[in-house]
């Protein structure tokens, strides 16, 4: 069985926390795993700054509830859907990401979760298990799955790295350059074409 595993951010739907960052002003919070490879670093810095500045929960949900799946991703993904297994291997959270699944026909998500206290102020965050991208495909590869990963952030790169088939979804020209041998895509019908090929025509 074929399955393909896929980023979410960056490479179905916009990014979350640049969308934040437009909305209250605050331009620390656009800085993004195409930014910061250590994820925990980056995560400590948002929710310091989350807290500072009295930005709760629900005033990120309302953010979230204006966004929608970049163009193109809707089709790309009930395409994808028809033919090959996918799952969306993710480092948002939970409580971010029903809206984005709903508009996405609800494909199988695997992210993290946020500590939420009783003010709806954001403490810290669960991670679903560490490195939980590349250990997900580790495991889908165990169960005999030929996997084919795309992403588009530094945190994708293990993930990507540890499939059969990997490649870049409209990554930035830095990771692109440093990792010149990863197929790299701007284009949904670039990448549809590569992944039901199963990057046959890449190895």
């Amino acid at each position: 069985m074929k399955l393909v595993c896929l980023d979410l951010e960056g490479v179905l739907v916009p990014e979350i926390w640049i969308s934040v960052a437009e909305k209250t002003g605050i331009d620390d919070l656009r800085l993004t795993t195409r930014d910061i490879t250590d994820y925990d670093e980056l995560m400590r810095r948002r929710i310091e700054i989350l807290t500072r500045n009295h930005i709760g929960l629900d005033d990120i949900r309302s953010v979230i509830a204006t966004i929608n799946p970049l163009p193109g991703a809707s089709r790309f993904l009930d395409t994808l859907r028809a033919s090959r297994q996918v799952v969306i291997l993710s480092d948002t959270f939970v409580q971010f990401a029903d809206s984005l699944m709903d508009q996405l026909g609800r494909p199988t998500l695997f992210c993290n979760e946020l500590v939420v206290d009783s003010t709806g102020m954001i403490r810290r965050y669960k991670l679903r298990q560490q490195d939980g991208k590349k250990r997900a495909v580790d495991a889908f590869r165990s169960m005999g799955l030929e996997v084919t990963a795309v992403g588009d952030s530094y945190n994708d790169l293990s993930m990507i790295m540890a499939a059969d088939h990997g490649a870049l979804f409209r990554a930035p020209d830095r990771i692109a350059t440093e990792f010149p041998d990863l197929p790299r895509f701007v284009e949904y019908d670039e990448l549809l074409a590569f992944l039901l090929n199963h990057a046959k025509s890449h190895a």
